[in-house]
């Protein structure tokens, strides 16, 4: 895989990202906010949970491209992670259109 040459320049980051690269007070009060998000005991069961259903399928630690991507059944399947990792940014980018 060819790699990013705008990684790490601003021209390569997203808006948030230049916003908390600007402001280091917003990054340090988001950054507590998120250890203490990601650290309750929700959130490491939900980790726990997808770990289990990587190893099940056999695609912890795996390199072959694929995500476990949801379904609106609740299930999961094993897809590209490029399709899954895009999916509805439409709908996210007309969002933050229609809050401006």
């Amino acid at each position: 895989m060819a790699r990013n040459r705008l990684a790490g320049t601003r021209r390569g980051k997203s808006r948030s990202a230049k916003y908390y690269q600007k402001n280091p007070k917003a990054r340090a009060k988001k950054n507590r906010y998120n250890k203490k998000y990601h650290s309750t005991g929700a959130r490491k069961k939900y980790r726990k949970l997808l770990q289990a259903i990587n190893r099940k399928k056999g695609t912890h630690g795996n390199m072959d491209c694929k995500d476990e991507s949801h379904t609106s059944s609740g299930k999961t399947v094993k897809e590209h992670f490029s399709k899954n990792r895009a999916r509805n940014r439409g709908v996210k980018k007309l969002a933050r259109r229609i809050r401006r």
